[in-house]
């Protein structure tokens, strides 16, 4: 047995006491008989383990130190069982936690391209690919399959939800949930309607009159959101290309597609965007405005009409930046406030600007939006094993083929705008300005 698969194997055994203590601990007990039995069994195991795996280790050491080659262990570092230019290379690594033994995606990918047989003089099989617990090989797959190590999944799962890859995810952050959709009860009423939870006066000794919920179920289904990516065998051998490509670009595009999902998608096996529902307000344009213009009036009324817009951002294409820097009250006095040393957003009506590539070009309905992120929820699969069962890399013919697939969902809180306390106008966590051709 080689010094990666002993690693993997001391992993999973300490990996089962820990579930196993921690399923114990989320239950307030004691391990039971059967379990302090398996524990004893795996806390043993473990300490074979460990020994091996020093010992390999030392031998390791002691044989590079005298200029030995280690590469094949115990053997001639060829499987007899094949012959010619389809010979077994037997590649020694030390496997840490999360990586399956490999440096980076690029060397991952490049391992697997070798392992085909269709690689001819390049084929050998790389034994960190046979690394139980971060790398398998896939079953019922015809062509072959090996699943992506927890480490550089987890890389692509960063890039993907974390800050700064997309101005409009990182106002909606989806929640993490383990079910393929999400059922929850909505409620749309307000404190001062005629319907839901509301408060009365009542004098001394008068009766009270209860009030009643006004929940209404509501589903939120995740769909399949994917990157699949083909790379060419002249590109597979530009590792480090091939890592920026299955990482940075694979991620940026899947964020991409969900943020614009959030927007305008129509929820048919998609997110319901906001700009797509009945609860986004479009405010009407000025009398004789001019086309593709913003006026002072026209960001007013869309902020009149915003539920809490102290918690509201304006999200517009840059195509808006001439028409916001001309941007003047009745007073000839500024509306639009830039930061040009911080970010040339600035603020608009005392509210952040975020310029994106999601909003529509100047003059369009959805070239600037009034948007309250807290009137939106958003979901993802949840984060681990789960998420990672879903991501591989195979091979297909004399192209490899990368696919991620991820699942996501959202859609807004309100299905419709809601009456103000006083005056006519209706309000909403999502206002835009209505179309100036």
């Amino acid at each position: 047995m080689n010094l990666a698969v002993l690693k993997a194997e001391a992993r999973a055994t300490a990996q089962r006491q820990q579930e196993r203590l921690q399923k114990a601990i989320d239950e307030h007990r004691d391990l039971t008989a059967a379990e302090e039995t398996a524990d004893a069994e795996d806390k043993a195991t473990l300490a074979r383990l460990t020994g091996q795996i020093k010992r390999a280790e030392e031998a390791m050491a002691a044989a590079q130190a005298a200029g030995v080659d280690t590469a094949a262990p115990g053997g001639s570092g060829t499987d007899s069982g094949r012959s010619g230019q389809q010979q077994r290379t037997r590649i020694e690594f030390a496997a840490t936690p999360e990586n399956g033994g490999f440096a980076h995606l690029a060397e991952f990918a490049h391992a697997v391209r070798c392992a085909n047989p269709a690689a001819g003089q390049a084929f050998r099989i790389d034994d960190r690919l046979a690394a139980p617990g971060n790398v398998h090989m896939e079953q019922g797959d015809a062509a072959g399959s090996y699943l992506v190590p927890a480490e550089f999944r987890q890389e692509i799962v960063n890039l993907v939800f974390n800050e700064g890859n997309d101005p409009v995810m990182d106002l909606i952050e989806p929640d993490p949930t383990g079910s393929n959709r999400v059922v929850g009860l909505g409620d749309e009423t307000t404190p001062w309607g005629s319907s839901g939870i509301y408060a009365a006066w009542r004098s001394e000794g008068e009766q009270m009159l209860p009030s009643r919920t006004a929940l209404t179920p509501r589903e939120t289904k995740l769909n399949e959101l994917y990157a699949f990516v083909l790379a060419t065998e002249e590109l597979l051998e530009d590792a480090p290309r091939i890592g920026t490509l299955l990482t940075t670009k694979a991620a940026a595009a899947i964020r991409w597609k969900a943020a614009d999902g959030f927007m305008w998608s129509d929820g048919i096996d998609k997110p319901l965007g906001w700009m797509s529902s009945a609860a986004t307000i479009a405010v009407a344009k000025d009398n004789a405005q001019v086309a593709a213009t913003i006026t002072a009036s026209n960001v007013a009324r869309m902020w009149a009409r915003m539920i809490m817009p102290s918690q509201a951002h304006w999200l517009v294409n840059s195509d808006v930046m001439p028409t916001l820097m001309a941007m003047e009250d009745g007073a000839k006095r500024p509306v639009w406030h830039p930061n040009y040393q911080v970010s040339p957003g600035g603020t608009l009506l005392g509210r952040p600007v975020v310029f994106n590539e999601h909003s529509a070009s100047v003059g369009q309905f959805g070239d600037i939006q009034f948007v309250n992120p807290n009137g939106y929820e958003a979901f993802k699969k949840q984060n681990g094993v789960s998420f990672a069962d879903s991501i591989h890399l195979y091979f297909d013919y004399n192209i490899r083929a990368f696919r991620w697939v991820f699942r996501i969902g959202g859609q807004p809180v309100l299905s419709k705008p809601v009456a103000p306390a006083r005056g006519g106008s209706t309000k909403s966590h999502f206002v835009a300005l209505s179309e100036r051709a």
